[in-house]
């Protein structure tokens, strides 16, 4: 009886530990109900979706000394705003240049002119002309329309067109004038004097030396080159000079005088603008002064000798070679 109720005890005392088991579930439900009812619910966190600004951590640039494994090693902290002056220093900011001003004719003209050829001095003495008739009291179109109506009447002179005397005598009458209106303008100025005489060369040529000396173009001309010559003599690549030069060979006896005109050769010969390819034709010249005299015949031979290699103009090549041909 007593091994019965032993038995018995120990089943009741199974089935209550089988029991609790079942009642107590996982783990986090087998915690004490106590503290599970003082555990507080908490809602999901928001998501937070507000932008924010970002700010760059300003660090203090300075040197300081780390030592790793025994070594101490110099660090330079950089700070970012430093960088970024360094970085904006560094990238080229594209300037924008204003366009550039439209050139006015006489620009224009004095372009062409610099250029040479028959069809761009045309060019210019029309540009010139124009603007003269726009503004006649200006001094700078009276003076360059001068010289345009000098270098196109010239150069057609030089490539011996079927109308050159034509040209050079409407041309040179017309330079003239503009010269003169220049030269009131501007009394003190070389221009208008230089590109006067100029102008009556080409008349000179076209209509010859004796008309010219009756219309009284000796003394005006005379009294050009001398005035441009005292203002500035190296006007035009010493153009003066060398006008005066050539001015005192070409008159005829008893009006010329060719001391006078060796005399202006030889000052001329000393400047920087003889025997250049701009100058070529006075080499020329002097050769034609030279010549006459037994002992300066080979001196004149030597300046014609150089003409074709300062000059691919057939013009002044042709006549150096007739004049090395009467020698």
């Amino acid at each position: 009886m007593k091994k019965f109720a032993g038995t018995l005890m120990s089943f009741v005392l199974v089935l209550f530990l089988c029991t609790s088991n079942l009642w107590a579930g996982d783990s986090e439900i087998r915690t004490d109900p106590t503290e599970r009812s003082s555990m507080p619910l908490t809602e999901p966190e928001e998501v937070i979706t507000e932008e924010v600004d970002m700010v760059m951590p300003v660090a203090v640039v300075e040197e300081v000394a780390v030592e790793s494994d025994g070594v101490v090693e110099d660090v330079v902290v950089v700070e970012p705003e430093e960088v970024i002056e360094e970085v904006v220093a560094a990238v080229e900011v594209p300037v924008i240049e204003p366009p550039p001003a439209p050139k006015d004719d006489l620009t224009i003209a004095a372009e062409l002119i610099d250029m040479e050829g028959l069809d761009n001095y045309k060019k210019a003495l029309d540009l010139c002309m124009a603007a003269v008739k726009a503004d006649p009291n200006s001094f700078k179109a009276n003076w360059m329309a001068a010289q345009a109506c000098r270098k196109y009447g010239m150069d057609t002179q030089e490539l011996d067109l079927a109308d050159w005397k034509d040209t050079c005598k409407l041309y040179g009458k017309k330079g003239m004038a503009y010269a003169e209106k220049a030269t009131a303008l501007e009394p003190k100025k070389a221009d208008g004097y230089y590109w006067y005489g100029m102008n009556v060369g080409i008349y000179a040529d076209a209509t010859s030396i004796v008309t010219a000396l009756k219309e009284g173009l000796k003394d005006k001309t005379q009294n050009s080159f001398e005035a441009a010559y005292k203002i500035d003599k190296k006007y035009e690549q010493a153009g003066p000079i060398a006008a005066l030069g050539r001015f005192w060979f070409v008159l005829p006896w008893p009006l010329n005088d060719e001391d006078k005109s060796l005399e202006y050769y030889r000052e001329y010969m000393q400047t920087e603008f003889f025997a250049i390819p701009d100058t070529a034709q006075v080499n020329v010249h002097i050769a034609e002064l030279l010549m006459e005299d037994s002992s300066t015949e080979r001196e004149a031979k030597t300046l014609l000798e150089q003409v074709p290699k300062l000059t691919k103009k057939k013009y002044w090549n042709d006549k150096a070679k007739a004049l090395l041909e009467d020698m």
